[in-house]
């Protein structure tokens, strides 16, 4: 339930949460629900259930076991904030969080909505980055919900982009992550699209990160985006 990451913007993860339900056309060809399903047929104890949404409390407090710092992912198998998750559990996970200001926490939600009406009631700290994952211009309104909240570092997950986005507002954003999807049925990305966003955040002076172009084999399509690679990051991160 805690693992060293591929993901390119972090470098382990935490799943104290599993299993989601779909909630926009960002999830369609959801990666964790492939990964999820082959665990399960693996007899991974922690995916008996699938990909149904399912808390583990026994794996809440890991990270307070690892005693050296480290860049940690929240639920990549699933969604903190959604409805089925008590509100009494994500209080645990966050305060454990901030009992462990030694690591860098990263959470990612599409339940933008949720998360701001939880957000007074839990406890923030530096080291708790909160990102919200938007698709396409129908979903920017979870950028407005993500900058109200109490997290002193925000940040954007445009993955997997799914249309242009010519106007972001990224005022108090700290940070814009881009990626196409990938896998059996990924869906296309346009250069022109992650170019006009990359040069939204030029303007801004907000660090960009870009992930993947994506595709059935991503690997192969790399991440190379005007010649180079991005890897920007907010001043002080680990990753």
């Amino acid at each position: 339930m805690a693992t060293k990451s591929k993901i390119e913007w972090t470098e382990s993860t935490w799943n104290p949460v599993t299993g989601c339900t779909k909630i926009s056309p960002g999830c369609k060809n959801c990666y964790a629900e492939r990964m999820a399903k082959r665990l399960e047929a693996m007899g991974q104890p922690n995916y008996a259930n699938g990909f149904s949404l399912t808390v583990h409390p026994h794996v809440v407090d890991v990270p307070l076991s690892w005693k050296a710092p480290r860049v940690i992912f929240v639920n990549s198998m699933s969604d903190l904030f959604h409805e089925d998750v008590p509100l009494a559990f994500i209080q645990k996970v966050f305060d454990v969080m901030k009992r462990a200001h030694w690591h860098q926490f990263q959470i990612l939600t599409k339940r933008s909505g949720r998360l701001l009406q939880l957000s007074p009631q839990l406890p923030w700290a530096k080291n708790i980055w909160m990102g919200v994952s938007v698709e396409s211009e129908q979903y920017t309104s979870r950028i407005d919900d993500l900058r109200a909240t109490g997290a002193a570092i925000k940040f954007l997950s445009l993955e997997p982009l799914l249309g242009p986005l010519p106007i972001l507002n990224l005022a108090g954003i700290h940070w814009v992550i881009v990626g196409g999807e990938s896998g059996p049925r990924a869906r296309p990305m346009r250069e022109e699209w992650v170019v006009q966003i990359k040069e939204q955040c030029e303007t801004a002076k907000v660090p960009f990160f870009f992930k993947q172009w994506g595709g059935t084999n991503k690997k192969k399509a790399g991440r190379i985006l005007q010649g180079r690679t991005w890897d920007e990051i907010p001043v002080g991160a680990a990753v």
